[in-house]
């Protein structure tokens, strides 16, 4: 448990942060609406969530979720199969519970302009080489079909994910929920991770296209790299971003 007179700073970037002090976590936003869709969204999920302590506007104070997280980028997992599969199946139950009101953010309404637009970036600056880019793009293309909207998280990483044994103690981070993609969450949630993504269609029990899965990975890993450089984080670090764009078939 971090010490009550640490503050530990969790991510701290131009729109927003997150403080530990304790057992306490303080989440700053200047842009509120992504709080209220973050109380919204937990109020209403069926999976649990952290308890929200207090909201004083720009801060919002939640308890700490007991566990550990899936993991992290670039890292092994420190937790087994089964909790992965737990983790699908938490996913499964948030995806079959009624629709929000609101319309999800994990995704630009245009999304294929927003990834055409990233991979001009990515080329115009020598990021990474043309043909990586030209290849997952042709990858990420397969992403754009018909789908159904389900009760999505949005932001499903592996960090946001806490379970202890083979059981989900907390999902946090719920500023992105919405209607969306089902597959974009089950693609963010293994990013990276590809050797649990059997665990996880396991767990969440029914038909995936494992290739929508795979084209949201490029999608999501060629569309963060510039947020992701311009602020702070690095997409190069084995196993992150990069690597997967590298990895994929």
């Amino acid at each position: 448990m971090a010490g009550m007179n640490e503050v530990q700073v969790v991510v701290a970037h131009d729109e927003r942060a997150t403080l530990r002090v304790g057992d306490v976590f303080l989440k700053v936003d200047a842009d509120q609406s992504r709080i209220d869709v973050e109380l919204a969204a937990m109020a209403l999920a069926p999976v649990p969530t952290p308890d929200v302590l207090w909201r004083n506007p720009p801060v919002l104070a939640l308890a700490a979720v007991r566990g550990t997280a899936l993991g992290r980028l670039g890292e092994p997992s420190p937790v087994s199969s089964s909790a992965w599969a737990a983790a699908g199946a938490a996913v499964r139950l948030l995806h079959d519970a009624p629709l929000p009101s609101w319309p999800g953010r994990s995704l630009t309404e245009d999304a294929v302009g927003r990834l055409d637009a990233e991979c001009d970036w990515l080329m115009r600056n020598n990021v990474l080489p043309a043909d990586l880019v030209k290849r997952n793009r042709r990858i990420a293309q397969r992403a754009f079909r018909s789908w159904a909207p389900v009760f999505a998280h949005g932001d499903l990483q592996l960090t946001h994910v806490f379970v202890e044994g083979d059981v989900v103690t907390g999902i946090i981070d719920w500023s992105e929920a919405g209607k969306g993609d089902p597959l974009y969450d089950l693609a963010v949630l293994t990013l990276g991770h590809e050797e649990h993504l059997d665990d996880v269609v396991a767990g969440y029990g029914a038909d995936i296209d494992l290739d929508v899965v795979r084209a949201w990975w490029s999608w999501r890993s060629l569309c963060a790299a510039r947020w992701l450089t311009e602020h702070g984080f690095d997409p190069a670090a084995p196993g992150a971003e990069f690597d997967v764009l590298r990895s994929a078939k």
